[in-house]
């Protein structure tokens, strides 16, 4: 009788991690309280999606001396190092993100990151070698759809329920009627503008929304007018157009944010201060643990600005410094990875004054 009973609770046991089993969907189980990390956005946030689409040089960073430091290989990355996302992943304790082009992407579970260097909220901003974030919200769309096949319609709702949304975009989009060889003043007004801007990223989040997304973090845009690239020109008129561009798109972000939060169902979001982020950095290197705040570690001609690092480029004589970490700018317009973690530090567990009204990390234990 004994051994019947043991070989019962055996059965009970079976059964009971069979029936566990069983509610996972196919090949895929979603741990309990795994909060995803999706990505969108621009050259800040790729982590080499660019490699996989029929880009230009000057979205490329696939070639050294990028990626020297951390990988000691080029990934795509336009940094030295790690970018944001890298390290927002490993705070949340998920793994580095592969990009979401990459032939052997597998991190179903894990979010993806579309991000793609040069993209704009507007179609139209440098269009044929970018990934648009409209196209970046379609690669999303689809992979929703493989999330269902995967894990099954709850799970997958679930998933998304829980995943932090995280974005970098509107720095291209104000650059690149200024990069351009007709090169001139916007054809738009620039209230116009900065609204054509808003409203194409405000159509996205309300798309990611409907199909389950609740949680957003997103960072106004940085001093553009005060990078190695513009400093390096010295044209004082595209600088001032652009600081003021980015002081009216800053606001107008702060503003439809406030308002989706009071039109969409559980809407939250975090909103960090990149312009002062970078321009305390910028002006105050030393406060930080830099040595040089407005050159850039790599490139060429006043304040190494022009955008040559790694030669591959239109210019192809660039310089190289010895120690990144002294710089807050490892190219003529993006951050070296110490200067990253710290964005990311601030992004991650920042004040009200850094980070509001939530942090990424209250974000992701909601």
């Amino acid at each position: 009788m004994a051994a019947l009973r043991f070989k019962y609770s055996c059965f009970l046991v079976l059964f009971a991690a069979l029936l566990i089993q069983t509610r996972c969907h196919g090949h895929l189980c979603l741990p309990e309280k795994h909060v995803a990390l999706f990505v969108f956005g621009d050259s800040l946030f790729d982590a080499g999606n660019n490699n996989y689409i029929n880009s230009t040089s000057d979205a490329l960073a696939n070639f050294w001396p990028y990626g020297e430091t951390f990988f000691k290989y080029p990934t795509g990355r336009f940094s030295d190092g790690r970018i944001i996302p890298d390290f927002i992943a490993e705070y949340a304790k998920l793994p580095l993100m592969t990009p979401y082009l990459h032939p052997a992407y597998r991190q179903y579970t894990d979010g993806a990151n579309f991000a793609s260097a040069g993209a704009g909220a507007l179609v139209g901003t440098f269009q044929g070698s970018v990934v648009d974030l409209h196209a970046q919200l379609s690669y999303f769309k689809n992979l929703i759809g493989l999330l269902r096949q995967k894990l099954g319609d709850a799970q997958a709702t679930t998933l998304l329920g829980r995943a932090v949304y995280l974005f970098s975009i509107g720095t291209n989009d104000y650059v690149a009627p200024y990069a351009s060889s007709r090169r001139g003043p916007l054809s738009h007004s620039r209230e116009e503008y900065v609204d054509m801007v808003i409203g194409n990223l405000t159509i996205v989040i309300k798309e990611i929304h409907k199909n389950g997304g609740r949680k957003f973090g997103f960072q106004s845009l940085p001093p553009l007018g005060f990078l190695p690239s513009p400093r390096a020109l010295n044209l004082i008129a595209v600088t001032e157009e652009l600081r003021t561009s980015v002081i009216l798109h800053n606001k107008a972000l702060s503003e439809v944010l406030v308002k989706l939060e009071r039109q969409l169902n559980g809407f939250r979001y975090s909103m960090a201060n990149m312009y002062n982020f970078l321009g305390e950095r910028i002006n105050h290197p030393s406060k930080y643990g830099f040595k040089e705040g407005k050159s850039a570690c790599c490139g060429i001609g006043p304040y190494r600005g022009i955008y040559s690092c790694g030669g591959k480029r239109l210019v192809k004589k660039y310089e190289l410094c010895d120690n990144p970490r002294e710089y807050v700018f490892f190219d003529s317009g993006h951050p070296t990875e110490m200067a990253n973690e710290q964005f990311a530090k601030l992004m991650w567990s920042g004040t009200l004054k850094d980070t509001g009204p939530y942090n990424l990390k209250t974000l992701f234990e909601l």
